[in-house]
């Protein structure tokens, strides 16, 4: 039986629409059997999506580890999700996973892991480094240059100043595996930014002394007070002798010139070293704040008690201070601490 002319073109007109046709129904039945095929399971595995990283890459380190089997297919399902792009973190997955699976993985967000630091007030910036640095990974200098290089400011840092000493937050920080060290330190900065404001001191003014003055008295009391009730005193003691012109003649001043926070004893040729932070020699107050500092120290500095007192010293071991308007007083005050086993 011979085909006709009209049969033959019927069978092409069918081969050139239907094999089209085939082939798109193969590619979308392969396609969704790719969408939804799973393997084995078993265990979680880690993986890393680094910054930057876009649907294309993302794809290919997941073909690459075995999580699914096509990272074409994984990039066009997601992106016929919405999806452009992904979270930077670590999430987990099982080898040979459905990609619908592995994208609502992926959509959910990395598993953050955590670990913990606390940044106790009075701490100075290398010392808030040290304590970075016992973090996996992280690294004390890159922390240190990240606070002095401007790769992190605080509103409260004045231009010209690229030094956050004084500025960071002191608190309990949940420190995420992806964090670097400029993550980090933004972190304590923002936080810092956020409670001094709350406080007022980005509005403050205390007879004359501008925000960052007023920061750089909160981080002197820190450093000297040891007793919460002392440090409206002290901070009136400050005030006092800027408005007279004296030197402050503060001991901490003195530690931190000299570098060594954990070398806290000072001699009388201390107070002759050549450092603009030496209150002994240089006149008001030092270039920058000297160490983290608390509410109860901020708020003392933005209050100020109403006195006419000049001095203080450490009166017994409480750690409680006596005041004094006079040299003389504050002379019989030494005396007392003296006595008492102090000074």
């Amino acid at each position: 039986m011979s085909i006709t002319r009209r049969q033959r073109t019927a069978i092409v007109i069918v081969v050139l629409v239907g094999l089209p046709l085939f082939v798109l129904a193969v590619g979308a039945g392969w396609f969704w059997w790719q969408v939804g095929a799973c393997g084995g399971g078993g265990t979680q595995t880690a993986m890393q999506v680094e910054r930057g990283w876009g649907i294309p890459k993302i794809g290919d380190e997941l073909h690459k580890q075995g999580f699914v089997g096509n990272s074409l297919v994984f990039s066009v399902y997601a992106r016929l999700n919405g999806d452009t792009s992904f979270e930077a973190g670590t999430y987990k997955f099982k080898k040979h996973s459905c990609v619908r699976d592995v994208v609502r993985v992926l959509k959910a967000g990395p598993q953050i892991d955590y670990t913990q630091i606390t940044i106790p007030p009075g701490l100075w910036m290398k010392e808030v480094a040290q304590r970075v640095a016992k973090l996996p990974g992280r690294n004390a200098q890159a922390l240190l240059e990240a606070s002095e290089n401007n790769a992190v400011r605080s509103v409260f840092e004045p231009a010209g100043t690229n030094n956050l000493e004084g500025l960071l937050w002191p608190d309990t920080y949940k420190i995420a595996a992806e964090e670097d060290e400029i993550d980090i330190l933004k972190t304590m900065a923002q936080l810092f930014d956020k409670r001094a404001a709350s406080l007022g001191v980005g509005l403050a003014n205390v007879q004359g002394y501008g925000p960052y003055d007023i920061i750089k008295i909160a981080s002197l009391i820190e450093a000297e007070a040891k007793v919460n009730s002392d440090r409206p005193l002290i901070a009136s003691v400050i005030y006092n002798r800027l408005a007279q012109h004296m030197n402050l003649q503060i001991d901490a001043t003195l530690i931190y010139a000299r570098g060594n926070p954990a070398l806290r004893t000072l001699s009388d040729k201390d107070k002759l070293i050549n450092s603009p932070y030496n209150t002994y020699t240089h006149p008001g107050l030092p270039p920058t704040p000297i160490a983290a500092v608390s509410v109860a120290s901020l708020e003392a500095a933005l209050h100020p008690a109403q006195t006419s007192y000049l001095y203080y010293v450490v009166i017994d071991k409480t750690g409680k201070h006596a005041f004094a308007t006079t040299l003389q007083e504050q002379e019989q005050n030494i005396a007392i601490a003296h006595r008492n086993g102090v000074g």
